[in-house]
């Protein structure tokens, strides 16, 4: 069982993503968590990806399907897997489908696309902030800290990551628009994609993705 969750930056992709994982038992592939992994190591790739990242843009097709494919080649991914954040372009949903026909995934099996309007992602993401010594993440309206602008934890002052800033949340969305939003209309076409409201609440919109990826298990 195969399902790629699509949906612009801040969608809740990755909230999502993780409660279907645990509820199925198969890995959440968060391609965003490996593209950090490898930023945070600091080596000559991971400083490459921190420049587009950071601007912004998407790291190249080529890269990114190197990154998926070592991770469905791992043996958790057996018995399915749920992609968060692969395929964002139309490039990357070819080179998917080459790969999983070459595995016993084969194929795609169900899309979920998280719809949410420009100005909540904008709201969401923007006012994000996370600790920079111990990692808990906050949000300034939905989670704030108890201490103004210090972590909870450590109380350490928190930090805006820099593609949260208002401006770089604006430029992915365009990217995102220009890249990914081509797939849904691939997916579409093809029967596959599931389109839920991403502005519901979180109980809700894992209920309407949950009762999606049931009918697919029972078919």
């Amino acid at each position: 069982m195969l399902v790629v969750f699509l949906g612009p930056p801040g969608a809740g992709k990755g909230t999502q993503a993780a409660r279907l994982a645990a509820k199925y038992g198969i890995p959440q592939v968060s391609t965003g968590d490996m593209l950090r992994e490898t930023v945070a190591a600091g080596n000559g790739l991971g400083n490459k990806m921190k420049v587009i990242m950071n601007s912004g843009g998407l790291v190249d097709d080529d890269t990114m399907r190197r990154v998926v494919q070592e991770r469905l080649e791992k043996p958790d991914t057996v018995g399915g897997a749920i992609l968060d954040g692969f395929p964002r372009t139309t490039v990357q949903a070819a080179a998917l489908d080459e790969l999983l026909g070459r595995t016993a995934h084969g194929g795609v099996d169900l899309v979920l696309y998280l719809d949410v309007p420009e100005d909540v992602l904008v709201e969401r993401l923007s006012r994000r902030r996370a600790c920079p010594e111990c990692g808990a993440n906050y949000h300034m309206t939905f989670n704030p800290p108890a201490q103004g602008s210090r972590c909870d934890r450590c109380c350490t002052e928190l930090a805006q990551r820099d593609d949260d800033r208002e401006e770089i949340v604006r430029d992915r969305l365009e990217v995102y628009r220009e890249k990914t939003q081509p797939l849904v209309d691939r997916y579409q076409a093809q029967g596959r994609l599931v389109r839920i409201d991403g502005d519901a609440g979180i109980d809700d919109v894992f209920e309407r993705s949950d009762a999606a990826l049931a009918e697919v298990v029972s078919a």
